[in-house]
């Protein structure tokens, strides 16, 4: 998490950026998260090195070479541990005659980064306000791989549209219970087709890392895993920009993060690709028919963006591929042709296993709409028997607009590093809806409907007009009532008849 004081030395330096003249919010993000890549290249360069000097062996893997570039500066100076302490005219002049030249041809030009890169320009106007992102940057504790997520997040959070162009990450524990559900494994082929920063690709990366090192091992699990297993799509170039450096800086060397209108582009080279599909898309939109692609049309006709991605989900899976994707809870229960239309396909057609309702503070500051994530696969044959629903109160975090951590940090996430007490389950409900959702086809069918989590007969589903929301199906707890027995509500009036004539009498007594 970020401090406080970074927190306000990133306001003060938002603020030297647009008295600098730089007034777009994400070209202000774009020119931080270069600075980022840039140290963080030297720190897996210095990995390397110390790596070499343990093992008396040369560098495997040698980010800046040895020598000087073409205008005479040494590779050496170009690292962020190096640079850094220079005076800001003399770093200035690096990072715009040789650090951004470097940067551009990095990676390869027929790598997904190379090809972003080309266009990336430094546009820090002065040395001054170089110097001061530079040391910003340099008390950001990089230890914490997400750290810099949490800058982005917090940088995106001032941009007043973001709510209305979805260019807002998704939390990190949310896409992690996400990527958990699912469990990726090492012959997946991932898309996002709304990627925005990756979010999702590198959490499956990271999960695919830790629970099958074998892919490490085997050479073409290990291309598989660098060259063909991560997609992203996006139509804005400066995300597509911060989306393959952070796969890069994740460890994927060459991610197919690409542009692509994702609703508007027919997706004939596409289709039936993929094994799974991780997104939290922008809903909320409509498009014109004429500008939407033909083959999704096909699948729904609809203007509206959320039911247009969830028909792009079906033209892009392979038979037996997988959904995880956030969806606003109008898809649900809309009662339009097209709302109904899409449930009953992926009840009827394919196989419904989850809905997880969220809390609706989930996306605060930027949205306070109400979402639940659907778990589905494409089958073309069916499949679905009994749907599984959870109800999420609380994501360990608070739901207000501020989002403060209502645990210590080894108990939030999905799979905290320390088990929770019911009290604090109460406060964070992300290991228990993992625990649950491995039992959904067996002791989760017998819970009652007034429980968490529960399932539902698709049968049922189906007679409901394919409404998939939870408030549909929960049954709320009624308390007994106890009532007393004739003879005691008798006995009761005939003590208070008693008391009333005494009361009476008393009066009547005070009176006279």
């Amino acid at each position: 998490m970020l401090t406080g004081e970074i927190r306000s030395q990133i306001d003060t330096l938002w603020g030297s950026f647009w008295s600098g003249g730089i007034s777009n919010p994400l070209e202000v993000i774009e020119q931080i998260t270069y600075l980022l890549f840039i140290r963080r290249l030297d720190e897996l360069h210095t990995l390397e090195e110390r790596k070499a000097n343990t093992l008396g062996m040369p560098m495997e893997r040698r980010i800046f070479p040895e020598g000087r570039d073409e205008k005479g500066c040494a590779y050496e100076d170009m690292r962020w541990s190096k640079f850094k302490d220079y005076p800001p005219a003399r770093m200035f002049e690096i990072m715009s005659d040789h650090v951004f030249p470097f940067l551009r041809q990095l990676g390869g030009k027929d790598s997904s980064y190379g090809v972003h890169m080309e266009s990336a320009r430094f546009t820090i106007p002065t040395p001054v306000l170089l110097g001061k992102v530079v040391d910003l940057i340099a008390k950001v504790p990089m230890d914490d791989r997400d750290t810099k997520g949490d800058l982005y997040e917090y940088m995106l959070g001032k941009i007043a549209s973001a709510g209305q162009n979805g260019q807002f990450r998704t939390p990190r524990h949310i896409i992690e219970l996400m990527v958990e559900m699912t469990q990726p494994g090492p012959g997946e082929v991932i898309c996002d087709p709304a990627c925005g920063t990756a979010g999702f690709l590198v959490a499956a990366g990271e999960y695919v890392r830790e629970h099958h090192p074998e892919i490490f091992r085997d050479d073409a699990l290990r291309k598989h895993f660098h060259e063909t297993m991560f997609h992203g799509f996006d139509f804005d170039n400066t995300m597509l920009r911060i989306g393959s450096m952070n796969m890069l800086l994740h460890g994927v060397d060459r991610a197919q993060v690409v542009y692509r209108d994702a609703l508007a582009q027919d997706h004939a080279g596409e289709a039936g690709k993929y094994t799974l599909v991780l997104a939290n898309p922008p809903f909320a939109g409509s498009l014109d028919y004429e500008s939407t692609a033909k083959d999704l049309q096909e699948i729904v006709k609809t203007k509206k963006t959320e039911l247009l991605f969830m028909a792009l989900f079906l033209r892009l899976l392979k038979n037996g591929g997988r959904t995880a994707v956030i969806v606003p809870d109008g898809v649900l229960f809309g009662s339009s042709k097209a709302h109904k239309e899409l449930r009953r396909m992926i009840v009827e057609e394919h196989q419904l296993q989850g809905v997880v309702s969220l809390p609706s503070g989930v996306f605060r500051p930027y949205a306070g709409v109400s979402t639940a994530i659907l778990f589905f696969t494409k089958t073309n044959s069916g499949g679905t028997e009994n749907v599984w629903f959870y109800d999420m109160q609380a994501d360990g975090i608070s739901l207000d607009d501020k989002r403060q951590p209502l645990l210590p940090p080894e108990k939030l996430g999905a799979v905290p590093e320390v088990a929770l007490s019911e009290a604090e389950h109460a406060k964070n409900n992300l290991p228990d809806v993992l625990a649950r959702w491995a039992q959904r086809a067996g002791e989760e069918t017998q819970r009652p409907r007034t429980a968490q989590s529960f399932t539902v007969p698709k049968a049922e589903i189906a007679a409901q007009g394919y409404d998939l929301s939870i408030n549909r199906y929960k049954e709320t707890v009624q308390e007994e009532m106890v009532y007393a027995s004739p003879k005691d509500i008798l006995d009761e009036l005939t003590v208070l008849e008693a008391e009333i004539s005494a009361g009476l009498a008393e009066l009547r007594r005070m009176v006279g």
